[in-house]
């Protein structure tokens, strides 16, 4: 056979959400010579890859690759990674499958290698032991899911608008487009955590004519665009079936120096089923995680049937130079769009507090959680539309700010309010609020006087855009368990105090928040029997119509 050479160029996202840094390009060398089937490493570190004719013959004959094809030991001592991104650059070479080895335990060190998938994987009961206790690129994905199609840049457009329906350019097949204004600032944070904000980005789908997916429109005005990049979008699916993973967590210092040891999606149409993520050997201090299953610069992803693990709150010295809690995630969601989380748990009780939130969002749209028991559903920078259905939130409840329809039924939710709008990012929901068939258990049971729409926003803070508070929100047969509270509690309030400062009408807000407009309410009860309330600023909630059925 003629000997045959294959460079892999491996690529992940821009800087996303808490410090995910670009994988660095790596070379991967694939020899098809009458030679033993094997895996070196030059004097510069990149990989060798030889294949002997008979076992690539075999390999295309059966579709599938395995592991230890390649050396792996799978004795959970000798790291495995090398042999691990050898599999999967052959895989996406000859297009075969990849398998793990039945009853195999994979330890992969703090090497900086990553495997790229491309290619169906199925990672079975194999076990894989990630340990971050010395890691020479804690940026480094382990795994990156990524597409063979290569992003292409758009030059001709000049200009976009919030609800534009088409882009005036074809494509060569239906992309997912980012784009940004570096010349506008949104999501100019507020609080421990204060910045100066972001660039202004968004992200929508565009089929092969241009036309834009109504579901997903665009939310900004773009007076300029700086970057416009069009990524294709694989029509096949690509599938990521079971494996057992446990990190060892990192050691470090408590800082927002985030770890990324994890799998990155950055493919369209992709399902991850069966997989299991836990953590072992987080101690009195370590930095935060970016999020084991880190969704990115997609669309169209589901993890389903998983179960993942919250991780070990650590605090750090914020901007603003005052102790903050870090936030620190397993699964993550960046500039991505249509990403389903159906039936999936956490390791640890959810309602533990020493554990941080399990999940955070940056830049997305069309989030779904489906029958999920996670400690939180977190959008930071903004989502257009949400639904969580069928679920059960624990102690960091449901925090969001964006735009859109955000749905909530036939879940319990168990956070301090109902939903809690971000007050970092203004306590913003461009849109409606639609609550159905839910249960309400105030911080747990703890005794505290509740609210089902919570955030704060003093008027005086500019966060690059207007702040609006929920157009119209809908409420239907809600049950609010609040027979444990203090004494001084009057009942459960539509809103919380989100200014307290409002006290009466001589008050004037530099960045005027936007108000509701109407509440409907129908069949909502009390374990306590006190009504609910519009809340303990009347003032600032005067002019909302109430509707009750």
């Amino acid at each position: 056979m003629k000997y045959a050479l294959f460079c892999f160029l491996l690529f992940t996202c821009p800087t996303l959400g808490w410090g995910q840094a670009k994988t660095p390009v790596e070379k991967i060398l694939i020899s098809a010579k009458k030679k033993k089937t094997g895996v070196s490493t030059s004097e510069k570190g990149e990989l060798q890859i030889s294949v002997s004719p008979g076992d690539l013959q075999k390999f295309k004959k059966r579709g599938w690759v395995r592991y230890s094809d390649f050396g792996a030991r799978g004795d959970g001592k000798t790291d495995d990674m090398d042999a691990i991104a050898a599999t999967h650059a052959v895989a996406n070479q000859y297009e075969l499958s990849v398998k793990a080895d039945e009853g195999a335990t994979y330890y992969i060190g703090g090497k900086d290698r990553t495997a790229v998938i491309q290619t169906n994987t199925d990672f079975g009961r194999a076990a894989f032991i990630i340990d971050d206790t010395e890691v020479q690129n804690r940026n480094a994905s382990v795994f990156i899911v990524s597409s063979v199609l290569q992003p292409i840049k758009l030059e001709t457009i000049p200009v976009l608008k919030r609800n534009q329906q088409q882009i005036g350019q074809s494509l060569p097949q239906p992309c997912l487009i980012t784009v940004t204004n570096a010349n506008v600032k949104r999501y100019i944070r507020f609080g421990l955590n204060q910045n100066n904000g972001a660039s202004q980005t968004d992200i929508f789908v565009a089929d092969k004519n241009g036309n834009l997916d109504r579901n997903a429109p665009i939310i900004w005005d773009f007076d300029q665009v700086t970057d416009i990049t069009a990524l294709p979008i694989d029509e096949n699916t690509l599938t990521i079936t079971g494996g057992r993973f446990t990190t060892i967590a990192n050691k470090a210092e408590s800082k927002y120096t985030y770890y990324n040891r994890n799998i990155a999606i950055r493919r369209s149409h992709v399902i991850v089923q069966g997989l299991e993520h836990r953590v072992t050997g987080e101690g009195e201090h370590g930095a935060p995680y970016g999020g084991f299953i880190n969704i990115g610069d997609c669309a169209y992803v589901t993890v389903k049937n998983s179960v993942l693990t919250g991780h070990k709150t650590y605090v750090t010295i914020g901007a603003a130079g005052k102790p903050v809690s870090m936030g620190s995630y397993d699964l993550s969601v960046n500039r991505a769009l249509n990403v389903s989380i159906v039936n999936c748990g956490q390791t640890n009780d959810i309602n533990d507090k020493t554990y941080w939130g399990i999940m955070g969002s940056n830049y997305s749209k069309n989030l779904l959680y489906d029958s999920c028991t996670f400690s939180r559903f977190d959008a930071h920078m903004g989502v257009a539309n949400a639904t969580i259905r069928n679920s059960t939130l624990g102690h960091m409840g449901l925090n969001a700010i964006g735009s859109g329809v955000l749905t909530v039924e036939n879940s319990t939710i168990n956070g301090y309010s109902f939903i809690n709008l971000r007050p970092d990012y203004g306590s913003t929901w461009q849109g409606e609020i639609f609550i159905r068939n839910c249960i309400f258990v105030p911080a747990d049971g703890r005794p505290i006087s509740s609210s089902l729409i919570g955030g704060a926003n003093s008027g005086q803070h500019d966060f690059g855009y207007t702040c609006y508070m929920p157009e119209r929100i809908t409420i239907e047969n809600l049950r609010i368990n609040d027979s444990n509270h203090p004494g001084s509690y009057q009942g459960p309030a539509i809103f919380s105090n989100i200014n307290p400062e409002m006290k009466d009408a001589s008050y004037r807000e530099l960045f005027p928040v936007v108000r509701p407009k109407e509440v409907i309410l129908r069949n909502i009860t009390t374990a306590s029997g006190m009504k609910l309330r519009l809340s303990d600023n009347p003032i600032m909630f005067k002019d909302v119509k109430v509707v009750t059925d």
